[in-house]
């Protein structure tokens, strides 16, 4: 088994509303999505990546937003962010609800929860020594 067998690699998100679900996550993280030719599924790039798309960042992931239709109905993602307090006012702005404040995780750093523009839930994580 390799040693990247069982990372996680790609997340996808579904939206009602693919516009402002893109505007949403373009504002709130800076995420850059980009249509996939011919289709209504956006390439969700959250980190730099080679030619190819791969990330060049070792351990970061890109993903996809597509229509909530068929298999693509919720999901549930952590986004790290270097201050969550900051993240979650910037997310209740652009019309999220934050569901699960700031919370420790043993030594290890802080977690919390917000329902994006679309009602998906989604996890924050920062690192402890990020206060």
């Amino acid at each position: 088994m390799s040693s990247t067998s069982g990372s996680v690699t790609h997340f996808e998100i579904p939206a009602d509303n693919l516009k402002r679900a893109q505007a949403f996550y373009n504002k709130a993280f800076g995420w850059q999505l980009n249509q996939f030719p011919g289709t209504e599924y956006f390439l969700v790039g959250t980190t730099p990546s080679d030619k190819n798309g791969q990330p060049t960042t070792p351990g970061a992931i890109n993903g996809g937003l597509g229509k909530r239709e068929g298999a693509l109905k919720s999901v549930t993602v952590t986004i790290r962010v270097a201050d969550i307090e900051k993240a979650l006012e910037t997310v209740k702005k652009l019309g999220g609800r934050v569901v699960a404040k700031k919370s420790p995780v043993a030594d290890m750093g802080f977690t919390a929860y917000f329902k994006d523009s679309e009602g998906n839930t989604v996890g924050l994580w920062q690192d402890a020594q990020q206060r």
